[in-house]
């Protein structure tokens, strides 16, 4: 008797002490609370955001492997950002002109995001996975699979949420990466999923993942069908964890974490690792600070800060204001106000950031907005005008329309009209 359960406490404690390598160059993510991969609120400004407020890690938002794929890495002295930019096609089979501009696919600040970024892919194919991997690898300190994501525009491609209905594929991918990716760049390979109908086949599909090679796993605890305002579902949640630990994979949880002091009892209760936060870091990055660090800030100390990093790496203007309608809440009174702003001038304006006017004037011209707010390019007056005499009704029929779903492009996705799916850029994880 005594000597099986001195047994079992040895499986126990050898359980516990499994651990795969970590990579030279890789992170290990165990005891770090992170940024989700999220669509928009995942650009470069907002993941300086939360590490500026304690976030351990930050994963870019999910980026499709073929929008990657022929795209040219440039060092931009005037951000002090890396950039992976291609020209547009513009649903065209010609190749674009030389006067047309090329589109940031993907930026990162190497000195402030080192060691701390996680690179997303959108993928469904093992040998375009690698292929995009390859071109940011050397800049990041992870890979992970989105094989979580329930949008058509991801699932209608076999990506994101798609691939839990082929484990086959999906395994195929990460042991490509691991292949490929680890020995050369020596960073690990993760994967983001989300929990099946019954705990049995969740159960077989993680034994089946963390047989791969990865060094971590992050469980959305909800459904494919289920959707943000559904409750996280987090029955099975210590079974997946003590998989992952069984086969020494650290394991993430997603799914209703709030807080930093949340997210430690949640660690603690279910025995995962570590937790990730997604929506409330969009409406307020400060939730990463520790209490007693101060804790949840008021959002016009995160605005202020957020607006700085947006300037700083010159973001571009409509992902500044998106992100701007998502940490100012909608009963302040400049709500409505910075909905109309088509600047950062008007916008620091607005706010009452006097100290920030001269950089804002100087990005505006750097990205070609007219700083007073006329929403012109300077470079396209004759387009402009033709804008400007038709912009009455429209501007009036926008704003009436303004709960109307956004299409790709508005929503500062960059897809050729006759682009294969896989061409989407920066998608929600």
């Amino acid at each position: 008797m005594f000597s099986f359960a001195a047994r079992g406490v040895r499986t126990i404690m050898t359980s516990e002490l499994k651990k795969v390598p970590i990579p030279r160059k890789g992170v290990d993510y165990r005891g770090k609370i992170v940024l989700a991969p999220m669509v928009r609120s995942g650009e470069l400004p907002s993941r300086l955001l939360a590490l500026h407020y304690g976030a351990d890690l930050v994963w870019g938002p999910e980026t499709v492997d073929r929008s990657m794929i022929g795209t040219t890495r440039r060092y931009n002295p005037e951000t002090g950002t890396i950039d992976w930019t291609r020209k547009p096609s513009g649903g065209s089979s010609a190749p674009p002109g030389p006067d047309v501009k090329d589109s940031i696919i993907y930026r990162i600040h190497p000195e402030k995001e080192a060691g701390k970024l996680i690179f997303q892919i959108g993928t469904s194919n093992p040998d375009f996975a690698v292929q995009a991997a390859r071109l940011v690898a050397a800049d990041v300190a992870g890979i992970d699979v989105n094989a979580g994501c329930p949008k058509p525009f991801s699932t209608h491609d076999g990506m994101g949420a798609a691939l839990l209905k082929t484990p086959d594929k999906l395994c195929a991918i990460l042991e490509a990466l691991v292949a490929n990716i680890v020995p050369e760049f020596e960073i690990g390979i993760s994967v983001k999923i989300r929990i099946l109908e019954t705990a049995e086949m969740t159960e077989a599909l993680v034994r089946r993942l963390v047989a791969t090679g990865i060094t971590g796993l992050t469980v959305h605890c909800r459904t494919t069908p289920m959707r943000p305002r559904e409750r996280a579902i987090r029955g099975q949640l210590r079974m997946i964890a003590n998989v992952c630990h069984e086969a020494g994979v650290a394991c993430l949880m997603n799914g209703d974490v709030e807080s930093r002091e949340q997210a430690l009892k949640l660690i603690e209760e279910f025995g995962v690792d570590g937790a990730m936060i997604a929506t409330s870091a969009e409406k307020n990055s400060s939730c990463f600070q520790a209490e007693a660090d101060g804790g949840l800030l008021p959002w016009t100390d995160v605005v202020k800060q957020y607006i700085r990093y947006a300037l700083e790496v010159e973001n571009k203007y409509g992902n500044t204001k998106f992100m701007l309608t998502q940490l100012i809440p909608g009963k302040a009174f400049v709500y409505r106000d910075i909905s109309s702003c088509k600047s950062y001038t008007k916008t620091c304006e607005m706010l009452g950031y006097d100290d920030l006017a001269e950089r804002a004037r100087e990005v505006d011209l750097s990205l070609e907005i007219d700083p007073d707010n006329t929403g012109k390019k300077k470079n396209n007056k004759k387009a402009n005008k033709t804008a400007l005499a038709a912009g009455g009704q429209t501007a009036k029929s926008r704003g009436a329309g303004s709960s109307a779903k956004k299409n790709l492009s508005e929503r500062g996705v960059l897809i050729p009209s006759k682009a294969p799916a896989g061409e989407l850029a920066s998608l929600p994880a």
